[in-house]
């Protein structure tokens, strides 16, 4: 299929909210601390200097294996970046809130949207001449509503149940399940494909799909299958995963380990399940994404 999404949990510094409002996620003070020094052109052993902690320390950090550090070295590593003063801070900040303070926030963001579209929504219609019965019958004021107090149809004796619908999961393009190769999201917005698939028991709003191509993945997975990713899950050493490498956003699906060299930089073994194809290791930094698959979808005949 020709639909794409931009495929960017772990290395996204936003995510969109119901209410279309952007709120960090965890680990963005890893990944800005990534692209400030790139963009400087520092190697990690130059920022660890500067800041007066370890190189596989910093590293840690920017994979997001560690949380964030303490503030002196926080506010090393800005006067190092050349920071505004609390940038980074800030950050580290938000990585350290717990996730269900995140949910809450994004909670009442969302609700917060909602009331202002309803007020917009009643203005608007006041001044068209609209009533309320009229707009109440279209069904989009009970719409909005809802938005903005979930569940009030049922306080108020509603008979109507409402059905939880599986999760709609966006499927990308085709990931390579041989060597890396190219992927590119075409400019499509976050969460928006030409296809989605259902996923009844999956509950993640950034989750998404590809279909196999190739054979390195065989005998588990075949070309055509439907693999459904999800960021929310911690990737363990083992995991078949959606991997995005740098440079140039290549992608391939594979199964990961985790290693480290004699002089203990960390590595990932990317490796085929078909043994007529050689696995591939990486340094840590090298590797962009990691996306666990939760589940497989394939056609029958």
């Amino acid at each position: 299929m020709s639909g794409k999404q931009r495929t960017t949990p772990v290395t996204a510094s936003k995510i969109v909210d119901k209410s279309g409002e952007g709120l960090p996620v965890a680990g963005l003070l890893g990944e800005r601390l990534r692209r400030l020094r790139r963009s400087r052109d520092m190697t990690l052993g130059e920022l660890a200097e500067r800041a007066g902690c370890t190189k596989s320390y910093l590293s840690a950090i920017e994979c997001g294996k560690k949380g964030p550090p303490s503030e002196s070295v926080i506010a090393h590593l800005e006067r190092a970046l050349s920071c505004e003063p609390g940038e980074l801070q800030t950050l580290a900040n938000w990585d350290r809130t717990p996730d269900v303070v995140r949910d809450d926030i994004r909670d009442l963001r969302q609700r917060d949207q909602h009331a202002r579209l309803l007020a917009r929504l009643l203005t608007s219609s006041a001044q068209r001449g609209t009533s309320l019965d009229e707009l109440y019958d279209s069904g989009l004021l009970r719409q909005v509503i809802d938005r903005v107090d979930p569940g009030s149809g049922d306080r108020a004796g509603s008979s109507e149940q409402t059905v939880a619908l599986p999760a709609q999961v966006p499927v990308i393009n085709k990931v390579p399940a041989g060597y890396p190769a190219g992927f590119t999201d075409m400019g499509y917005p976050a969460r928006v494909a030409d296809e989605y698939i259902r996923t009844p028991d999956l509950n993640d709003p950034d989750a998404f799909a590809a279909r196999v191509v190739g054979d390195s993945m065989q005998p588990t997975y075949q070309e055509g299958d439907i693999v459904v990713f999800s960021p929310a899950k911690v990737v363990q050493s083992g995991a078949d995963c959606f991997v995005r490498l740098e440079p140039d956003s290549e992608s391939t699906f594979k199964r990961v380990y985790f290693e480290t060299d004699e002089a203990g930089n960390e590595l990932i073994r990317i490796q085929p399940i078909n043994n007529a194809y050689a696995p591939r290791t990486v340094p840590r930094e090298q590797v962009a994404g990691l996306y666990a698959g939760v589940s497989v979808i394939r056609s029958i005949g």
